[in-house]
């Protein structure tokens, strides 16, 4: 690793300004940062320590009944996190997800998302739930639908300048629910090798209105199955109906071969995933069985 120079703004103006003016990374939890510069993957000549900024590090609850969290909150925080727990229960199950308990002690959830990796956990449960991506840089703010974020593996729309300050997460209808699930080869500390969340609202009719479901690990980017959103709106919710959207679900991915496994293999788990997904969000809305 070589040398850097190491800085610890106190506000988000400092911080733009010190991000703008060097090769600077930001350093949050740096469960990713750290190794990626010991192995020589990324140079800096320049960190960040971005812990010092109070709208960074904070949960803080909106006006209009959402939830805004700082970039550099840390996965424990938000799994503890009584309001998150009560109102978003598969971001809060999907960040208890990322790595062992020390790294979720240090994992920030702007890093899972800035770091852009197809397989990030909490980026399905943030795209489900309709979050937004909160930025700030030398040209002011701007917020973006998470899932318009990534650009490639790595990758993001972030200009150097540019800093993902928070992600606020909306407030939700009544009568809706959302449900996380990965398949990996190990129980704890893996990688997906496909993940799926799910959400739906239901109307008083238990008619499907709104539905959104977004995939990990099966493209370059998380992405949406806006086709397997489709076939939900306007339905009763069944078995049968959850079969024909994890299919479409399954041709909404783009998965490739590797040594995880082959891309036929994560379009059957996506489809797996997506209709044990719909059920168990469906269950925490009614009673009964599914027909």
């Amino acid at each position: 690793m070589d040398l850097f120079n190491f800085q610890t703004p106190r506000s988000i103006p400092e911080l733009i300004a010190a991000k703008n003016s060097a090769n600077a990374w930001l350093l949050a939890g740096g469960t990713d940062l750290i190794p990626q510069l010991k192995e020589d993957r990324r140079k800096a000549e320049t960190i960040i320590d971005v812990k010092k900024i109070a709208a960074m590090t904070n949960i803080s609850a909106e006006q209009d009944g959402g939830l805004n969290i700082g970039a550099a909150v840390t996965a424990t925080t938000i799994a503890q996190s009584e309001i998150v727990c009560a109102s978003y229960p598969a971001l809060a199950y999907s960040v208890a997800l990322i790595g062992s308990r020390q790294v979720q002690n240090r994992a920030s959830l702007g890093g899972n998302v800035c770091n852009a990796a197809p397989s990030a956990d909490a980026v399905p449960a943030l795209m489900s739930y309709g979050a937004l991506a909160n930025i700030e840089g030398t040209k002011g703010k701007r917020s973006l639908m998470v899932e318009e974020i990534f650009t490639g593996p790595g990758r993001t729309v972030l200009e150097q300048d540019e800093v993902l300050a928070s992600i606020t997460l909306p407030a939700l209808p009544e009568n809706t629910a959302a449900v996380y699930q990965r398949f990996t080869p190990r129980r704890e500390m893996d990688i997906a090798v496909a993940g799926v969340s799910s959400r739906i609202t239901l109307d008083a009719n238990s008619k499907i209105v709104d539905a959104k479901i977004a995939l990990a690990s099966v493209g370059p980017t998380p992405l949406r199955a806006k086709a397997a959103e489709m076939t939900l709106i306007g339905e009763v919710p069944s078995l049968k109906l959850f079969e024909a959207a994890g299919a479409a679900a399954a041709s909404d991915a783009s998965p490739i071969d590797d040594t995880r496994g082959s891309a036929d293999y994560r379009r059957h788990l996506v489809s797996v995933l997506c209709r044990r997904t719909l059920a168990s969000a469906t269950k925490e809305l009614i009673q009964g069985d599914l027909p």
